[in-house]
């Protein structure tokens, strides 16, 4: 990626993370220019087919875990006889993992994503302990998920040579 393109996505990206740790949300106008950023890097990184497939991809797979999501607090909310009103992830989450798609392309928008998921989880963990430990524990506790989607990403999208090197090893 040339430095000025990179200098914008990293903008762009920094801008969802810090809108999303502040307010838990991703915004539709964010997301409508980020696909514009996305298929200018794709396209400009590893062609139409690949951009277009990533983007497809990305947005498919997340759609997936938001409905399993969905379906996993309506379950557990039943089971506990209670309303959980947060959700497991947002439509913004959803919106993001395309736009990242189109920017990393395929078949890397799902190595990103495997990043994206176990650094999240370690994270999760590390914030549940210090939670438990500290006595400040609440169940259902919303942990904004652009920022491990961006860095799953990010990883990829400047690091992906490194990375598939290390792989083929």
């Amino acid at each position: 990626v040339p430095f000025w393109l990179a200098e914008i996505l990293v903008f762009y990206l920094g801008l969802v993370a810090v809108i999303d740790l502040e307010h838990r949300l991703i915004l539709h106008q964010t997301t409508i220019l980020g696909v514009g950023l996305g298929a200018l890097a794709g396209i400009w990184q590893h062609g139409w087919v690949s951009t277009m497939i990533g983007g497809a991809v990305g947005f498919v797979v997340v759609l997936s875990l938001y409905f399993l999501g969905f379906l996993l607090v309506r379950i557990i909310s039943k089971w506990r006889k209670e309303e959980i009103s947060e959700e497991a992830l947002g439509f913004g989450d959803v919106s993001l993992s395309g736009v990242l798609g189109l920017m990393v392309g395929f078949p890397k928008i799902i190595l990103s994503l495997i990043l994206s998921i176990l650094l999240g989880g370690v994270v999760s963990f590390l914030y549940l302990m210090v939670s438990l430990i500290t006595n400040r524990y609440r169940s259902f506790e919303a942990i904004p998920y652009a920022p491990f989607l961006i860095s799953g990403g990010i990883v990829l999208l400047f690091f992906s040579n490194y990375i598939v090197g290390i792989i083929k090893r």
